[in-house]
């Protein structure tokens, strides 16, 4: 299991969301579409060569981002971590694959 965190600006989020739910994130048990989503302030500077969303070539910008969480199964985190890319409108999103440690992981050995 992974928990996968990346940061959406709001005109993309429920697009986001949907697309990569629809590729397995998101699903504990007998629920589906589990997500934490808080937001704050994301910072960058677009480099020479970039083609920036948001913002301009060369200017420090700031945007108001949502930091969404969500849990991810093994067997569906490729197909979720490019259902992220195609849907997110920022030519290179950032996100983190983390994994999971579980009780229900460990053995009693």
């Amino acid at each position: 299991m992974y928990i996968l965190v990346t940061y959406v600006p709001d005109s993309h989020l429920e697009v986001v969301k949907e697309a990569i739910f629809k590729a397995g994130a998101g699903t504990m048990g007998s629920y589906d579409s589990c997500c934490y989503q808080s937001q704050g302030t994301g910072q960058f500077r677009p480099l020479q060569g970039s083609s920036p969303f948001i913002g301009d070539v060369g200017e420090l910008a700031q945007e108001r981002e949502w930091r969404l969480e969500l849990v991810v199964n093994d067997e569906c985190a490729a197909q979720v971590v490019d259902a992220l890319l195609e849907s997110h409108p920022y030519e290179v999103p950032a996100y983190h694959l983390i994994p999971v440690l579980t009780l229900e992981g460990l053995s009693d050995e």
